[in-house]
């Protein structure tokens, strides 16, 4: 292959060229093949996973409008990064890149792609992709803010030295660890997007299938109904060290079912191979009867170390009445979060103390979210200057004369009753929860376009906290996950600091900071936290003899299989009423937190 003779510097109003790049003389390169491999020799390839979605996407684009819900997380999966995080070393894996390396400057990261890399649609993957995913990422026709700052402050710029060889350049200077976090960014498949990326790209191309790096692709899609993907044939990295006998089912088939009990039901009759029994109701009380009894299908209960989702009450402090810290701390007290966790969640959750849970040294572990106390309502609703309405016995605004009435957004059935528990715990406080459920999807954009009062809603967590896009005022906007608008002069400051530091012991101390700062404005108001996973599998599923891992569950990384003869066998032995095993329930607490 022809190499490049120039540095590609992509701007926001163009290409920047400059000429004879050569590698520095330094760089140390790395690669990793001693750490153990997390799947199984004895997966087999074949079948098709059957799983559900409790609402249709609103598009198949990953960045833009109404592209961060639910069903991205399916697109994301397709996407092999430069490399990867060990699911129970912690260690960088080879993945797109054959080799690593930092640069002295902590700023800039190289990398060495495996010239065997190609896109889904056959075509290979080179050094241009990465490049282009800086003119990609801070177009203004992708109508996405967050990206447009991040690709313009945080990666400054990407080095091409030749087809396989490339740098890409940091804002600032990180630690090792965070450099190869932050710095090895996506590739973005140039040949596909070049000739459509314009002012229009977000109307006309929602159900575009986009080439990935992964092992599916989208195949099928049903409006309002289902989507399948399917294995690529001859898979780039099928034989590879880490990702050899992963990603075994020839076909994913993802069908809208929007009542999740209907969904259990369908996964009794072995329509769906595998169901989360997080929700108490369902492991307790549900997951019971011939098909558990018979050993058709199987339940685990195990224990991982995964940052916590940051699951909580997002208080919009451009909507009345939740501009005044005070009110919002008192609303914060009226959450019987404690009742919720015991009547409810049958004492199965934990309560989340704070944003960021889970995260390490970057947790201040000092903070506890506010408990349910009548008192404390009254004394900080008392310093809003706000007065009991004698006849409805609800709290009024004095300068408004409303009535402490809000309006509570959520997506999704199965959280009706918890909300109905702290609906009747905040009367007695002198609040009332007006309960709003829209489908996911649509809950969700009304949370993006900031129309919301309160959100109830979760939002996924990484190793290293992310504070900016949640809190920080650049973000306080339509579209972006600041949820609370957040626009905090201080806790802009602090955020800027931790984004900007190098030192991780100062970084940690700058996070737990933020956090304090986060609890003490009481704008996000933590919730619930399950340090484990719950599922329930038919038989016919089947898993590496160590079936959790220190980070993840046991169907992520791709490394369940399908048995189709067991299968046979098992549905045969179901329509005959005949058990195949003893009822199986495994519950390891290996890697609970003491």
């Amino acid at each position: 292959m022809k190499k490049f003779i120039a540095i590609i510097s992509i701007m926001l109003l163009g290409t920047a060229f400059a000429v004879n790049p050569k590698l520095p003389a330094e760089i140390k390169w790395e690669t990793n093949s001693k750490d153990k491999v997390f799947a199984s020799p004895d997966a087999k390839r074949g079948g098709t996973l059957r799983e559900f979605m409790m609402s249709f996407p609103m598009t198949l684009r990953s960045v833009g409008p109404d592209s961060n819900g639910a069903f991205r997380s399916y697109l994301d999966a397709n996407k092999m990064g430069l490399i990867d995080l060990h699911p129970e070393t912690l260690n960088w894996t080879p993945a797109l890149a054959t080799h690593w390396a930092v640069g002295k400057d902590f700023k800039t990261v190289y990398f060495k792609l495996n010239k065997s890399a190609r896109w889904s649609d056959g075509k290979p993957v080179t050094a241009k992709d990465f490049a282009y995913t800086l003119e990609f990422m801070r177009s203004k026709w992708i109508y996405a803010p967050w990206y447009n700052n991040y690709y313009s402050e945080q990666i400054k710029e990407v080095i091409i030295y030749d087809d396989h060889t490339f740098a890409v350049v940091g804002g600032k200077k990180k630690s090792r660890f965070e450099a190869l976090y932050s710095y090895a960014i996506s590739a973005t498949p140039e040949h596909h997007f070049r000739p459509i990326l314009n002012k229009e790209w977000t109307k006309k191309h929602n159900w575009d299938i986009v080439p990935n790096t992964g092992a599916y692709q989208i195949v099928k899609i049903k409006k309002g109904k289902s989507v399948t993907f399917k294995r690529v044939k001859d898979w780039w990295a099928s034989d590879l060290k880490y990702y050899k006998n992963r990603y075994n089912y020839n076909k994913r088939r993802i069908n809208v079912i929007r009542d999740m009990n209907m969904a259990f039901e369908h996964f009794k009759k072995g329509k769906i191979d595998t169901f989360g029994l997080v929700l108490p109701t369902y492991w307790h009380k549900k997951a019971r009867g011939k098909e558990f009894d018979r050993g058709y299908i199987n339940k685990i209960w195990y224990y991982n170390q995964n940052p916590q989702p940051q699951y909580g009450i997002w208080l919009n402090n451009q909507k009345w009445p939740f501009a005044d810290i005070n009110v919002r701390k008192g609303f914060a007290h009226a959450m019987n979060m404690d009742k919720l966790i015991k009547m409810v969640l049958r004492g199965d959750y934990e309560r989340l103390e704070r944003f960021s849970a889970g995260t390490g040294k970057y947790e201040n572990k000092k903070i506890r979210a506010r408990r349910f106390d009548l008192k404390k309502v009254k004394s900080y609703m008392t310093k809003a200057g706000w007065a009991r309405d004698k006849e409805t016995g609800l709290w009024k605004d004095s300068k408004t004369g409303k009535l402490f009435i809000v309006e509570v957004l959520y997506g999704s059935a199965p959280h009706t009753e918890r909300l109905v528990v702290l609906k009747e715990e905040a009367l007695k406080a002198g609040i009332k929860l007006d309960l709003k459920m829209l489908d996911g999807a649509a809950s969700f954009k009304t949370m993006l376009e900031k129309q919301h009062q309160v959100a109830w809603l979760g939002m996924g967590a990484g190793m290293i906290p992310r504070y900016w896009q949640y809190f920080h005022s650049d973000n306080a906007k339509k579209q972006t996950n600041n949820f609370t608008n957040t626009n905090d002069k201080e806790l802009d400051k602090l955020i800027m600091s931790y984004r900007n530091e190098f030192s991780d012991k100062k970084k940690h101390k700058l996070s737990q900071k933020i956090q304090q700062k986060i609890h003490d404005l009481g704008e996000f108001i933590p919730t619930t936290a399950v340090p484990y996973f719950r599922q329930g599998y038919w038989s016919w599923m089947k898993f590496p003899k160590v079936l959790g891992k220190r980070f993840g569950g046991i169907t992520d990384y791709g490394v369940a299989w399908i048995d189709q003869d067991l299968k046979k066998k098992v549905m045969k032995m179901k329509k005959r009423g005949r058990p195949y095993k003893k009822a199986q329930t495994i519950i390891n607490k290996e890697f609970k937190a003491k």
